[in-house]
């Protein structure tokens, strides 16, 4: 990412600006859950295809493959995101009540680990009475801080539902383009149609990586051959897998 100078650096600065940066800070982004359903979802679709191709199978063959695995493996993903996401938050709500039980029960201990907290930042004197002080009064104020400080916890965490439907959205778009030559022309074999899927499968890599790079602040063009790349090492280890199948058979 290319470090602001000048006029942008002071821009970036302002009591507006920095108010709006530490309030989007702590808002889930659900681009690493599109991301990572998109390049699964390219990846092991174009591996059935690369793999039936290799295995010198019908198109056909190819295209119901492909399909229960768009909707099968993009259901299992999204509920495995689903079911990650609502542990973090019954881990948070787990560690917030057991934070309030020991602030209703020994607060006078809680207070000490506020202030060794904080001590170890630097703090002393009076300005570190005034800081335990301070979160202390607040209850809300003093449990967040013991789930971030102590804990190494975030207090804002994705929505499981929205986690889910990200990454099976993404799953199934991308994972039905390699399967578009197929749609077409059902009855060619999987062979036949194996150049325009790869086509297709490897400018969807390249567009998931300059849309991840775009955001992140990255190079576009890098972050999009670096996707790319390892996009296409997925499938070429399923294609190769699939012509050894085919000659190992005989077929």
């Amino acid at each position: 990412m290319n470090a602001p100078t000048g006029d942008a650096l002071k821009s970036d600065h302002t009591e507006e600006a920095i108010a709006r940066r530490l309030a989007g800070a702590t808002q889930h982004s659900y681009l690493g859950d599109f991301v990572l359903g998109a390049v699964d979802g390219a990846v092991t679709t174009f591996a059935i295809v690369a793999g039936a191709a290799g295995a010198g199978l019908s198109g056909a063959v190819a295209l119901v493959l492909g399909l229960a695995n768009v909707l099968a493996d993009g259901f299992s993903m999204a509920a495995g995101n689903f079911l990650r996401a609502r542990s973090d938050q019954q881990l948070l709500e787990q560690f917030r009540r057991m934070e309030e039980t020991h602030i209703d029960h020994i607060p006078e201990g809680e207070r000490e680990e506020v202030r060794q907290i904080f001590k170890g930042k630097g703090f002393d004197g009076e300005v570190l009475d005034q800081i335990v002080q301070v979160i202390t009064e607040d209850r809300k104020q003093w449990v967040n801080t013991m789930l971030t400080e102590e804990w190494g916890l975030r207090l804002e965490l994705p929505s499981p539902w929205w986690a889910a439907a990200a990454t099976m959205s993404a799953f199934v778009l991308a994972g039905l383009v390699p399967l578009v030559p197929l749609l077409l022309a059902p009855e060619q074999h999987a062979n036949d149609s194996f150049a325009l899927s790869s086509f297709l499968t490897g400018a969807t890599f390249f567009g998931i990586g300059v849309t991840r790079g775009r955001t992140l602040g990255q190079h576009p063009i890098w972050s999009g051959l670096e996707t790319l790349f390892i996009g296409g090492s997925a499938a070429a280890v399923a294609y190769v897998v699939g012509r050894l199948l085919h000659d190992f058979a005989g077929a």
